[in-house]
């Protein structure tokens, strides 16, 4: 066989499994129609199991692509039936209720949750999202979910993720155990200054106060002076409040400069994060389920089993509908060794009776899942 006729053979087996699949894809859904719910999955796990077992060859690489093959298969089969009979469960009602009642805009003036005190930039991300907020002050982030789990705040503003320095993985830790809706993301764009009191000179700082991810988006410029100190404070505004209450001349804060303002503090040095394409989002939380016009993310977390290939079977779920997956964490859970909790992040509506299938399939699973909310 020539290269050419090699191309040409190619081209007709590849419409010959085209035809083959969508053959197999209605002869699936006939097959089922009669079947409840937990049937059909119990007959498929079981026909799947024993067909995967039986791909062996006297090739093991073969045998590896035969089982991703046809593993990819039965995931595309289940994402094409569970669309079209898939059962709705509570969640597909609670979506409904929320397009139907959320307000057409975030309010003006909320009371809202956020970590750290004045001038911290959770402070500065709510003034943001809202015209006129009543903010609450919490130590912990943990005091933000609680405030808005038991009412007391409608709102709740939390960094999930820094552009340079990653996750805040306190935050992804906290959301195992808080029932929450997020209703908006914000990206902020973070520039932090050396604060200390006036008349400090620089050669004569001995300590630097500030957040750890703070501390992390200037690691360049803090290893280019070893001598300082670094110390960890709960957040950029604490770290610029201490500096100035202290009124030592040998200690400075990373901090931001609204909190150079309103704590009366000079900056000794500017810009010093790594990069000026620097940004932190911010999630906007509340207990109820909202959903605002013109959503268009979607978040949610799951764990998975601890088997081969979980990961990779959900994601199939999500790539069926081309769905554009953002971001993908993960999180070790607590007490069960080698087991973690996902975070996915995707650009999707519940305006869209596919999304509402995918996320009642994912919902009507076994294993632990959380509908983290569609926003703007």
């Amino acid at each position: 066989m020539t290269q050419k006729q090699a191309g040409k053979r190619i081209e007709e087996i590849d419409e010959q499994i085209k035809e083959l699949f969508k053959e197999r894809l209605e002869a699936s859904k006939m097959a089922n129609e009669t079947l409840t719910k937990s049937e059909i999955a119990l007959k498929s796990r079981r026909y799947e199991r024993s067909y995967l077992a039986g791909l062996e060859t006297s090739d093991q690489l073969i045998d590896n692509y035969e089982r991703v093959l046809f593993s990819t298969m039965f995931n595309l089969s289940h994402s094409y039936r569970n669309t079209e009979y898939g059962t709705r469960t509570e969640l597909a009602d609670q979506i409904k209720k929320a397009l139907e009642t959320t307000p057409m805009e975030l309010p003006k003036a909320p009371m809202v949750a956020c970590q750290g005190i004045e001038g911290a930039y959770s402070q500065i991300a709510t003034d943001k999202i809202f015209h006129h907020a009543n903010i609450m002050y919490f130590r912990t982030f943990d005091g933000v979910f609680q405030a808005v789990e038991s009412g007391l705040c409608k709102f709740g503003i939390l960094p999930i993720e820094n552009s340079s320095f990653g996750s805040v993985t306190q935050v992804y830790d906290l959301m195992v155990d808080h029932k929450f809706h997020i209703v908006k993301d914000y990206k902020l764009r973070i520039s932090h200054k050396l604060l200390a009191n006036h008349g400090t000179r620089f050669d004569d700082i001995r300590e630097v106060y500030s957040h750890n991810q703070a501390i992390g988006q200037c690691s360049q410029f803090l290893k280019e002076h070893p001598d300082i100190k670094v110390n960890i404070v709960e957040n950029t505004a604490v770290a610029a409040k201490s500096v100035a209450d202290s009124g030592r001349k040998d200690v400075a804060a990373i901090s931001s400069s609204d909190c150079q303002q309103l704590y009366g503090l000079e900056a000794v040095r500017d810009d010093i994060q790594n990069t000026d394409n620097n940004y932190t989002r911010f999630i906007c939380i509340t207990k109820e389920l909202m959903i605002f016009p013109g959503a268009s993310k979607t978040s949610v977390m799951l764990a998975l089993g601890h088997t081969p290939g979980a990961l990779a079977d959900t994601l199939a779920k999500f790539s069926s509908l081309g769905l554009n997956l953002t971001k993908i964490e993960s999180r070790p859970i607590a007490g069960k060794d080698f087991e973690f909790m996902f975070y996915l992040d995707f650009e999707a509506s519940v305006y869209s009776e596919e999304v509402i299938a995918l996320l009642c399939e994912l919902d009507a699973e076994p294993t632990e899942f959380a509908y983290l909310g569609t926003y703007i």
